[in-house]
């Protein structure tokens, strides 16, 4: 089984987008125990079918990132991508100027500290410039969203990322082309492990939101593991409508 796996927050707050301090610890041990392959983003989807392997990645690019969660990740000789909104470098994610119901409002890193995560082994990917919902763009905003994140981060940090994420997991044909034409590969919020004939513009991620007890990890890749994310599919399917 190949797998994204994606977190947005290590803090406390019991949010939705939000996995506490103590339980990253746990699934830090996990990746690390040799249970399954860490590889980088980029790499995974061109690995064979064999033995388990997941990418690492962390949407929004929280300074809680570099406090919480990168010291672990290089203790235990993990990498991961972190998905950065250009605008909002050095601000926080109230997105367009509002929060959103049942979110915190948290600091995200600013430019120096996104190049001191990039220098400590960590890799960084676009997350748009301002985290709007792709599909409802006319083409000038869509290839501005895009390309200026990408041109952006490479003018303040000297290389042009290959990946990107889109905000909320928002994305219809003509947003996927348009992120072909600056990225390498780009990740959904589609819950589900990673097929050998998925297209690089459309991988899904599993939510580590949902992978928060250890008898959960424990299971990965396992028929009942599988079972468990496609209900998990449904339900959010269900919620959707």
């Amino acid at each position: 089984m190949r797998a994204i796996l994606t977190w947005h927050s290590v803090d406390s707050s019991g949010s939705p987008i939000s996995v506490s301090p103590a339980e990253f610890r746990l699934q830090v041990d996990w990746l690390a125990s040799g249970s399954v392959r860490v590889v980088a983003l980029e790499d995974l989807p061109g690995l064979s079918s064999e033995g388990p392997a997941v990418a690492l990645t962390f949407d929004d690019g929280f300074a809680n990132f570099a406090t919480e969660a990168a010291p672990l990740l290089r203790q235990n000789g993990l990498a991961a991508t972190v998905f950065v909104v250009t605008d909002h470098v050095g601000r926080d994610n109230r997105w367009g100027g509002r929060s959103a119901p049942g979110i915190p409002v948290l600091p995200l890193l600013d430019w120096d500290a996104l190049a001191r995560v990039r220098e400590s082994g960590m890799r960084l990917g676009a997350h748009t410039r301002t985290h709007p919902r792709l599909p409802g763009l006319d083409e000038a905003a869509l290839e501005s969203e895009l390309g200026l994140a990408a041109e952006e981060m490479e003018r303040r940090l000297g290389e042009r990322p290959v990946c990107f994420a889109y905000p909320y997991g928002a994305l219809d044909a003509r947003t996927a082309a348009a992120a072909a034409r600056w990225y390498r590969y780009a990740c959904t919020t589609e819950l589900r492990a990673v097929a050998p004939d998925d297209q690089p513009h459309r991988l899904p991620r599993l939510d580590a939101w949902y992978l928060r007890s250890p008898r959960r990890l424990a299971s990965f890749g396992s028929r009942s593991f599988r079972a468990w994310i496609w209900g998990r599919r449904q339900a959010r399917r269900v919620r959707s409508h």
